[in-house]
């Protein structure tokens, strides 16, 4: 990965983009994939995609992933002048004690602290077991009400943890908001392979909103797209860390590929298509399988009208919905020329359907 590109992946990874206030991202991405394509395009809610029109008309491939991270959101503000928040998408309140939050208020950024009473003074009578989310308080140094205000902030206001992204190693990254803008990365490279030579088939690449809360920006846009077959985005999780029962969890490692979905939503015959080009490729890819549903966007997609023929590609990933979320950048490039195959694979007699 060249300097200028990596730039561009650590911007977008440490750029804020709370689910339903997913602007800024989107604007980070638009701006970075416009002089590639033919259109860049969003809807009301915030869905941004980007078109390569194929040289043969009729049929259109989806490539989707999502743009929305986990957050919180200011729920109460005490007299003293501390927030409480409630949790937006699935932040895991084990891990956010003690660590700093940037709200977007309506002046601007403000820092603060989810509070960490000190361990000699905390009740530990029935143990030290996490919070749950409203025993959350954060202090953003006001000591008022007014002051809170002041500041400009009010309940509703969203807001991410600090923490960005940071290399690791030879070959890993980490930070927040891995999941999913990792997708959205991969997809502005597959963009840019095929704008240089055109594939057949007309390609949406799609970053959609509010996956964390139920996928429902991709229902918008599979509505308004309506395209011949999808591909969706996102991560999985790399249980290669200590443990982890595979029998529970399945087996999935860093550095072995992304995975193929199988079941539930995933078409077989777009499967299929999958694993012959990572064959033809050689790339090496991992499998899956979701006996009913995959948590993803895909879930949302594959039954739209008459029914969207789809499938799940994924990046291992550590410590999923965490501040250190990692993954191993030889997976991205894996994605990337699996993704680029795939698309340049397709020819205008092709159909993905099951034969009766």
């Amino acid at each position: 990965m060249d300097a200028p590109t990596k730039k561009f992946l650590f911007d977008l990874l440490s750029t804020p983009s709370p689910t339903g206030f997913e602007h800024n991202g989107q604007r980070v991405w638009a701006d970075y994939i416009r002089p590639f394509a033919d259109t860049v395009q969003n809807d009301a809610y915030g869905n941004v995609w980007a078109t390569i029109e194929g040289t043969e008309k009729g049929k259109s491939l989806m490539f989707e992933a999502h743009a929305d991270e986990i957050g919180y959101m200011v729920k109460y503000v005490s007299k003293d002048g501390f927030l409480s928040v409630s949790s937006i998408g699935g932040s895991d309140v084990a891990t956010a004690r003690g660590r700093w939050v940037t709200f977007f208020g309506d002046k601007g950024e403000v820092q603060g602290i989810i509070g960490n009473t000190a361990i000699h003074i905390r009740d530990r009578k029935d143990g030290d077991k996490a919070p749950e989310v409203h025993d959350l308080f954060v202090d953003i140094g006001a000591k008022s009400d007014k002051d809170v205000e002041k500041m400009g902030i009010r309940v509703g206001h969203p807001g991410v943890y600090t923490d960005t992204v940071k290399d690791l190693g030879k070959n890993c990254i980490a930070g927040r908001a891995m999941d999913n803008r990792i997708g959205g990365f991969i997809l502005t490279q597959v963009l840019k392979n095929l704008a240089k030579t055109k594939p057949k088939w007309t390609i949406h690449f799609v970053n959609a909103v509010q996956e964390e809360i139920g996928g429902h920006g991709a229902k918008m846009i599979s509505h308004r797209l309506n395209p011949s077959a999808a591909l969706v985005f996102d991560v999985c999780h790399s249980t290669d860390t200590p443990g982890i029962k595979h029998a529970q969890h399945s087996q999935i490692n860093m550095n072995e590929g992304p995975t193929v979905t199988h079941g539930s939503c995933n078409h077989p015959a777009v499967v299929q298509r999958l694993i012959d080009t990572a064959k033809k490729e050689k790339i090496g890819i991992q499998h899956e399988a979701t006996s009913r549903y995959s948590g993803t966007d895909t879930d949302q997609i594959f039954h739209i009208q008459e029914g969207i023929p789809s499938a799940l590609v994924s990046i291992p990933l550590r410590y999923m919905h965490s501040v250190v979320e990692m993954i191993d950048l030889r997976d991205v490039d894996k994605a990337i020329k699996l993704l680029t195959g795939f698309a340049k694979s397709l020819a205008p007699k092709d159909e993905f359907s099951v034969k009766i």
